[in-house]
């Protein structure tokens, strides 16, 4: 069975003082959950991620960010590298977030410039795809997401294609209360694995880890988190308050004990 991997998108939230509370609440709680099978990423704003490094040194908490920019390095104001980024302990990158495409205009060529960074600098990216409400409709979603698939994994090797996890997000479920049903979002899921068994191999894509996200709360958590092919989910508002984002881990390890 595939590690459950949790990973908070905390957004454009919480600043230092606030890092700092969340962040030591949520170690507390993880103290008394076991949490065997289950990965625990937080990915606080760019403010925060240094400070949210040193508290977390020494527990099972991993660090990721929220984006990055696939240059090294030069006059490109308001960018973070993936060196930057290793630098400060971050070990994951959220790249190609729904959010990211519509407000900033990121393409899928684009977003596959920050794969193959981001990978070069051994930071595991999290991989976004997901159609929009309109797409869900027409019932165009499975082209959706080939064509999103294939655009952002674009030239990937083998070897480097072992070195991802992609998150299912149906952008009319980000933040909007609503949620695809388990059933729904499984069949995606099943989908992906299917396109990236064509490109590479069904092992690969057996192996492959495939979040799920989209108002994830304690309440759909276990639902969604139990179906065959869902690893994890990348949580948005609910992991902006310590109990709502425990209890989603807690559902992870629930998985584990049937």
């Amino acid at each position: 069975m595939r590690k459950k991997i949790i990973a908070g998108n905390w957004k454009m939230n919480k600043d230092i003082h606030e890092t700092v509370s969340l962040v030591n609440e949520i170690k507390d709680r993880l103290n008394g959950l076991s949490k065997n099978n289950v990965d625990v990423i937080i990915c606080p704003p760019f403010t925060s991620l240094v400070i949210a490094s040193g508290l977390i040194k020494g527990s099972t908490i991993k660090l990721g960010a929220q984006n990055m920019y696939h240059k090294d390095d030069g006059a490109y104001t308001g960018e973070i590298s993936a060196r930057m980024l290793k630098s400060i302990g971050c070990e994951y990158v959220i790249l190609g977030h729904s959010e990211r495409r519509q407000y900033f205009s990121e393409t899928n060529e684009f977003i596959n410039l920050k794969v193959k960074q981001a990978i070069l600098y051994n930071l595991i990216p999290i991989i976004c795809v997901g159609e929009t409400l309109e797409g869900r409709e027409s019932k165009v979603t499975k082209n959706i997401i080939e064509t999103q698939i294939k655009g952002v994994l674009s030239g990937l090797t083998q070897e480097q294609i072992n070195k991802i996890i992609i998150a299912y997000e149906p952008v009319w479920a980000i933040g909007t209360g609503k949620n695809a049903t388990p059933e729904q979002a499984n069949e995606v899921h099943q989908f992906i694995r299917k396109i990236i068994s064509r490109l590479y191999s069904w092992d690969t894509a057996e192996r492959l880890t495939i979040q799920y996200g989209g108002s994830v709360n304690p309440q759909n958590a276990y639902d969604l988190l139990s179906q065959s092919d869902i690893d994890g989910a990348l949580v948005g508002g609910a992991c902006l308050k310590a109990d709502s984002f425990i209890n989603i881990i807690g559902a992870a390890t629930q998985c584990y004990v049937k």
